[in-house]
């Protein structure tokens, strides 16, 4: 499975990004997919998930309430709708894919940078 993501930049505190995140291969309806993310001298942090069948959703505590995520099966993209940006959201975004339920990710895309400034 290939996982190609994009949306990253740079956006004012209080501002919103979309970030999507399209995977390739072979993918199971099984499966969920999610975002990773890891600040300058932080730990990386899990922050979603999505599983692609029934659509049962995770999020931190960090991002409750002010980010989203969402998936179209038909393009086998998930999508992660980020609201009332943050400084502390700052953050290299790395979109996972899991084959099945377990801790660690099966499969990493290549990172997206997202820079709030304050």
């Amino acid at each position: 499975v290939q996982l190609q993501a994009s949306g990253g930049g740079l956006v004012q505190a209080g501002g919103s990004l979309r970030l999507s995140c399209a995977a390739s291969g072979r993918t199971f309806s099984s499966s969920a997919m999610g975002w990773f993310r890891q600040a300058p001298g932080k730990e990386r942090e899990r922050i979603t998930a999505i599983t692609l069948s029934g659509g049962s959703s995770y999020y931190a505590d960090s991002v409750k309430g002010r980010f989203t995520i969402s998936r179209d099966n038909a393009k086998n993209t998930v999508y992660l709708q980020m609201n009332s940006l943050k400084p502390e959201d700052t953050a290299v975004y790395y979109c996972v894919y899991w084959g099945t339920p377990k801790d660690e990710p099966d499969y990493w895309g290549q990172g997206t940078l997202v820079t709030v400034s304050s």
